[in-house]
């Protein structure tokens, strides 16, 4: 096959918005499989606050980097560049066309474009910053990034320790913004052609399905499973929306109506930063999230059989 003949269909958008339902019924329709760049869904010991696809959908159409780390690996978006390259061509060996789907935008980027490669931290840099917010909190790194990296502070989600002191660390190390290793010159050749498409949604219709699916993950058991990994809650994999909020809440910062309320307004602010990210890309073809004859429709001028 030539470069022309591989197609990655890219789909991205908000939380909540509707790309898993539409991934598994084009996986259906091609057929073909599903590479998932959703970060919080690599992990298999996290079920309920991940919004994980249905077991039924996992079933009948091979999903690959759905509980494929447990929490106590690290895992990177370089890593995941290899990775998922590595499982498409084994895709495309068999079938011309793949999917991959998810809001990780640096994790969507890395398969994509590339990854630049990031500087050597300086040793007991990232130990530093590690020890002050268990210390202080994120008070002092957030004002750091802010400071020394305005623009990245602009679009990072301030309440997420891992990226907070990955900036930092970096800004110590090299004495340049972390955004400037962030600013691809040209993309990475790739064996394959990527039709990228965007979900979207009237915001209030948006912020109605986050506080939905929010309302479904605590009745289905969240803040139990977040109790159960509290003593756990110093990993990267648990420094993420869902399982953060629930932790403050189970220190004691405050009551559990308040929990619930910053569950769903930092979800709001995540699908925020999500159609941002997004909207930088101009390959992005944009469609309401009930659009999905448009969405045929376009898959159908670019040459696949749906």
């Amino acid at each position: 096959m030539s470069r022309s003949d591989k197609k990655l269909i890219v789909i991205v958008g908000p939380t909540a918005v509707g790309k898993t339902d539409l991934a598994f019924d084009l996986a259906k329709k091609l057929p073909t499989e599903i590479v998932s760049a959703d970060s919080r869904q690599f992990y298999r010991e996290l079920e309920i606050g991940t919004a994980k696809p249905e077991p039924f959908m996992l079933e009948q159409v091979k999903h690959h980097f759905v509980n494929s780390l447990s929490i106590t690996e690290d895992y990177t978006a370089g890593q995941f560049e290899r990775d998922a390259l590595a499982v498409l061509a084994d895709v495309f060996k068999e079938r011309g066309v793949a999917i991959m789907v998810g809001g990780s935008g640096l994790y969507v980027q890395a398969v994509c474009d590339g990854m630049d490669e990031m500087p050597v931290i300086k040793e007991g840099v990232r130990e530093k910053w590690n020890a002050n917010v268990a210390e202080n909190g994120l008070s002092e790194v957030r004002k750091y990034v802010e400071e020394h990296d305005p623009e990245f502070f602009q679009e990072v989600d301030k309440n997420n320790p891992v990226r907070l002191v990955r900036a930092a660390e970096v800004i110590e190390s090299t004495g340049k913004t972390f955004s400037s290793f962030r600013m691809r010159q040209g993309k990475s050749e790739r064996p394959f052609s990527t039709i990228k498409i965007g979900l979207t949604a009237d915001r209030q219709q948006l912020y109605d399905r986050i506080d939905l699916r929010m309302d479904q993950m605590i009745a289905n058991g969240l803040f139990e499973e977040a109790e159960f990994f509290f003593g756990n809650r110093h990993l990267q994999s648990l420094q993420t929306l869902g399982y953060q909020e629930v932790f403050g809440y189970l220190e004691g910062n405050y009551d559990k109506t308040e929990a619930v309320r910053l569950l769903k307004r930092n979800s709001r602010r995540y699908a925020k930063r999500q159609l941002t990210w997004f909207r930088k890309d101009a390959e992005v073809q944009w469609f309401d999230r009930l659009a999905t004859a448009e969405v045929y429709k376009m898959l159908r001028e670019n040459g696949l059989n749906v």
